[in-house]
C-alpha cells in the first residue's frame, strides 16, 4: 500500500506552488505562479493558478490540479443555487465557509487519493468592501487582515518578503509590486514554482487582471 501511495504521489499532478494575498487599504491582491508538476518533472508553464469563481469572486489554489478544478466548480455552482434560492449573493465570509466545508469533508472522505487543496478566497462585497481569506487544506478558514501564501512550496520564500516589504497603510498599487516581488523570489529558490506569474487586484472598481508575465531564465 505505501508503495501504491507513493507512486500515486509522484504521478499526480500538483501545482507545488507559490501564492500571495495581501490585504490593502483599497483594497485585495492576489497573486500566484504558473507551473505545473507530476513529481520532479514539470508538466505544464502556464496553467492559471487564479480562478474566478464568479464575477466578484477569485480563488488562487495550491495543491493537487484537479481536486482544485473540480472543487472551484462545485463552489460556483452551490453559490449560484444559493444565489436562485435567497434571491441574494452570498457574502464573501459565506463563500470562504462553503469552500471551507467542502475543503474538510473531501480530505476526510475515505479514497486512496485524498483531496488537498488549499485557497486563498478573495472577493468584492456589494457595498464594494474587498475581503480576504484563507481555507486551508485541512478545512480551517480564516479572515486575512494582511497576508498570506497558504501552505504553497514557495511560502518560506514568499513570508521572507512580505515580512519585510509589508506595511499596514499600503495601497493596492504597493501590493501588486510586492506581490510580483514574491513570486520572482519564489521562483529563483523554489523548485515547484516557476515560469510566470498572475496578479489580480479586488477593489470596489471590481476584479481586474492587472499583470500576466513569464518569468525566464536568461542564457548567455
Amino acid at each position: 500500500m505505501e508503495k501504491i501511495n507513493e507512486e500515486i504521489n509522484r504521478s499526480m499532478l500538483k501545482t507545488g506552488t507559490s501564492i500571495v494575498g495581501i490585504a490593502c487599504t483599497d483594497g485585495v491582491v492576489l497573486a500566484a505562479d504558473r507551473q505545473v508538476s507530476a513529481g520532479n518533472i514539470v508538466v505544464q508553464k502556464d496553467f492559471a493558478k487564479i480562478i474566478p469563481i464568479n464575477d466578484r469572486l477569485l480563488a488562487a489554489v495550491t495543491g493537487s490540479v484537479s481536486d482544485a478544478q473540480f472543487l472551484m466548480r462545485i463552489v460556483g455552482a452551490e453559490l449560484k443555487l444559493k444565489e436562485l434560492k435567497s434571491r441574494r449573493s452570498a457574502t464573501i465570509k459565506e463563500s470562504a465557509s462553503l469552500l471551507a466545508m467542502i475543503t474538510f469533508r473531501n480530505i476526510r472522505s475515505p479514497s486512496m487519493i485524498p483531496s488537498i487543496v488549499g485557497t486563498l478566497v478573495a472577493g468584492v462585497e456589494e457595498d464594494g468592501t474587498a475581503k480576504l481569506f484563507s481555507v486551508e487544506p485541512a478545512g480551517a478558514v480564516v479572515e486575512i487582515k494582511d497576508y498570506d501564501a497558504n501552505f504553497g512550496s514557495g511560502m518560506p520564500y514568499i513570508l521572507g518578503v512580505l515580512e519585510r516589504g509589508y506595511k499596514k497603510d499600503m495601497n493596492v498599487k504597493q501590493g501588486v509590486q510586492l506581490a510580483l516581488e514574491c513570486i520572482k523570489a519564489s521562483t529563483q529558490r523554489d523548485t515547484g514554482s516557476g515560469f510566470g506569474v498572475d496578479i489580480y487586484t479586488l477593489t470596489k472598481e471590481g476584479v481586474k487582471k492587472v499583470l500576466s508575465q513569464e518569468i525566464q531564465s536568461v542564457f548567455k
